[in-house]
């Protein structure tokens, strides 16, 4: 965000799934430019899209095509790292004022990468079983926010060391999860609320 700036906040609904066409650079910072036919005419430089879930700052807008920077923090804690030429992503711009909020309060800041243990048919959709470490699995309760991939889930079954979200069709067809397979990483971050809360019961 340009600075001096209000932080953005997204919903979890996505936009449009996108196409990685470009990637440059290594761990130390990489540069991604996604195709995104639905979403970069609204986009100006310098305004935040979340990749994945991950709130990235527009650094050149070139018809269809967005271009961002990761630094090594943010391929640290992502899964963007691993996002070659080709890869399908979702995409949602910042939050504008007077837009509804749709799915949940996001950051775009992901809490951690997790891991997918089981994908389940499920009355036309999918369940989705993910493993996750225990400081995200905290601040998770049954029929709760979750966000996995930016996409805005509610937590089906919660286990010591996993959860479970139920995908209907329209997620399936409309963003990246209804290719989830075993094995494959995931960016969780966590419902914001469920920190604040915390945070005021520890002061109290």
């Amino acid at each position: 965000m340009p600075a001096g700036s209000l932080e953005a906040m997204f919903t979890g609904i996505v936009r449009e799934v996108g196409e990685v066409v470009e990637v440059a650079g290594d761990g130390a910072g990489r540069t991604l430019v996604v195709a995104a036919p639905g979403t970069a005419p609204t986009t100006e430089v310098g305004d935040s899209v979340a990749i994945d879930g991950v709130c990235l700052t527009a650094e050149t807008v070139e018809g269809p095509r967005l271009r961002f920077h990761a630094v090594a923090e943010t391929l640290a804690r992502t899964t963007l790292g691993t996002l070659d030429a080709g890869a399908a992503v979702n995409v949602e711009p910042a939050l504008r004022a007077g837009e509804p909020l749709g799915g949940h309060i996001v950051q775009g800041h992901v809490d951690d990468v997790g891991t997918i243990l089981s994908v389940t048919e499920e009355g036309g959709g999918l369940r989705v079983r993910i493993g996750a470490g225990t400081h995200v699995l905290r601040y998770c309760v049954e029929k709760g926010s979750i966000t996995v991939d930016g996409v805005s889930l509610t937590v089906a079954e919660l286990h010591e060391v996993a959860f479970a979200v139920a995908l209907v069709p329209h997620t399936l067809s409309a963003t990246t999860l209804g290719t989830l397979a075993p094995e494959q990483r995931v960016n969780l971050e966590v419902d914001v609320l469920a920190k604040y809360v915390e945070r005021l019961l520890d002061r109290r």
